[in-house]
């Protein structure tokens, strides 16, 4: 008898591997008290007018029973507004909002690759762009990050073929922090030819400082093939509720909606997110903690004489000298909880700053014990 299996492509991902709850890991440990700094999570947590929003919902007319507004009408609207009062404009069947901007990223790839096409992409980047491509069969191309772990734009856009379909560019970059700046984004952009979508993951980009970040909704305004994503579950603290959004052409969105769930983004959510939106003392504050907590991290590594990579994200990629198991496994034990994102790199998250002590110490104390 036959034994059903996946096709040959899928069966080739390597799949995302998430943490255990904090709970489980505590109780097969014996520790307690520990603290998560590995998912790049808000240590602040949502808006106060994301919750308070929520809880009125929530005790109100109790609609829990009836479908969302499939078409996150009343978000969308608050969304179009906001680019408005900064110059931009946008409409309303130029956004798709999606279960967090991960689930975007999907439905691009199944929308625009198939067996026979190629995506280009950096490596290490966000895992799921090579999980998703090869999902429908079609290939990775994977591009190493320049010496100072950014992508090489250069390189990915000489690796361009007819094949190419799709170019995912994350900036900042997860697991590195790093971005590439207006001058050779722009050089990057010039060199691509039409049929190409560039996929814009900017989950981050509130946190950078730096001031020659590229504006990517210019490439939008001009008509360029681009999807430009973002999300609630970063900046905004809403990531347990799982809504991002894509802004992108009339023509590349109503591609993506003939494969969109009709309801995939909650009420709860569309309501939380809404609220957050309009919560700039939030976003503000949750900005000033994570600024001052890269700095204090980051003079405590100068100190320890610990390599860094600078991050313009709510995380720091540390390339060590040993194993990242190593490091991971010690920390564990002391109730810190980090990301191993490659054989001798891991990645903090920029946490409170008792958080952001806790991890110091528990990490001088793994350097000592080596």
């Amino acid at each position: 008898m036959s034994v059903l299996q996946p096709r040959s492509y899928v069966a080739a991902i390597s799949p995302y591997v998430p943490g255990k709850p904090l709970s489980e890991l505590e109780r097969e440990l014996g520790i307690r008290d520990s603290i998560k700094l590995a998912s790049n999570e808000n240590p602040l947590g949502p808006s106060p007018k994301a919750l308070a929003a929520l809880k009125e919902y929530l005790s109100g007319t109790g609609d829990l029973h009836r479908y969302p507004d499939g078409g996150g009408y009343y978000l969308k609207q608050a969304l179009c507004e906001k680019f408005g009062s900064r110059g931009v404009k946008v409409a309303p069947d130029e956004l798709i909002l999606g279960n967090g901007s991960n689930e975007l990223l999907d439905i691009a790839v199944r929308t625009y690759l198939g067996p026979g096409d190629e995506a280009v992409m950096a490596r290490p980047s966000f895992v799921v762009y090579a999980m998703s491509v090869q999902s429908v069969g079609a290939a990775d191309v994977e591009i190493p990050l320049t010496a100072d772990h950014r992508h090489d734009l250069t390189k990915m856009a000489d690796a361009v073929t007819p094949k190419t379909k799709m170019v995912f560019v994350a900036n900042p970059n997860n697991p590195t922090g790093t971005i590439n700046r207006k001058d050779e984004f722009g050089s990057f952009m010039e060199k691509l030819p039409g049929g190409v979508l560039v996929v814009l993951d900017e989950a981050y980009y509130e946190y950078v400082e730096d001031p020659d970040y590229p504006d990517t909704l210019r490439y939008f305004t001009e008509g360029r093939e681009v999807l430009i994503l973002r999300t609630f579950s970063k900046a905004y603290g809403l990531a347990g509720l799982r809504v991002g959004y894509g802004i992108a052409k009339s023509g590349i969105i109503a591609g993506m909606n003939r494969i969109r769930a009709p309801f995939n983004t909650g009420t709860p959510a569309q309501v939380a997110a809404l609220a957050a939106l309009d919560d700039r003392e939030h976003l503000q504050r949750s900005l000033a903690v994570n600024g001052e907590g890269k700095q204090y991290l980051c003079r405590e590594f100068d100190t320890m004489g610990v390599r860094y990579v600078p991050t313009e994200a709510n995380f720091i990629y540390l390339p060590l000298e040993v194993e990242a198991k190593r490091a991971n496994d010690a920390l564990l034990r002391k109730g810190v909880i980090i990301r191993p994102v490659g054989p001798k790199e891991i990645r903090v998250t920029i946490g409170l700053p008792e958080e952001n002590r806790r991890f110091i110490n528990a990490f001088k104390q793994f350097l000592a014990e080596r």
